[in-house]
């Protein structure tokens, strides 16, 4: 999985989830890698795709690792910083961009592991997280650390 979210200064964008998974949360932009891509390829496509904006200079920020209810699996998202800002971007049927000042941010409409790794991202630093959810998408366990990614 990937997540890629614009960020220059005191401005992020975020778009709203429209459909599917996530479906009423303030987001990044991203999802699945799509076999013979890499992660980075995927999180440029999921961008265009998402706002129609396609970014050229990516840098690696994070990577979570999420367990989510009884589900045996466990969730790998690497998380891009987008080092290019666009001016606006296109609503899409999945999701609906909006630019926020990092003071504003919308926690409380978004996930709630979001509120523990963002201030890394808003930091320029690097970072690691891992979270378990219950049934009920509520953090049972949640650990971030500042740190090489891998």
């Amino acid at each position: 999985m990937t997540l890629c979210i614009p960020h220059r200064g005191d401005e992020v964008w975020l778009g709203m989830k429209k459909r599917g998974f996530g479906a009423n949360r303030w987001n990044g932009f991203g999802g699945k890698v799509k076999e013979g891509e890499t992660i980075e390829q995927a999180a440029i496509r999921e961008m265009e795709e998402e706002s129609g904006f396609r970014p050229s200079r990516l840098e690696p920020a994070g990577v979570l690792l999420f367990q989510n209810g009884d589900s045996p699996y466990l969730i790998k998202m690497h998380i891009f910083r987008s080092l290019d800002f666009p001016d606006s971007l296109a609503e899409s049927d999945e999701m609906r961009p909006q630019l926020f000042k990092t003071s504003q941010i919308p926690l409380d409409e978004m996930w709630e592991d979001d509120r523990y790794w963002l201030p890394y991202f808003l930091a320029g630093k690097r970072f690691e997280g891992e979270f378990t959810f219950d049934n009920n998408d509520h953090i049972v366990e949640a650990a971030v650390h500042e740190g090489v990614i891998a």
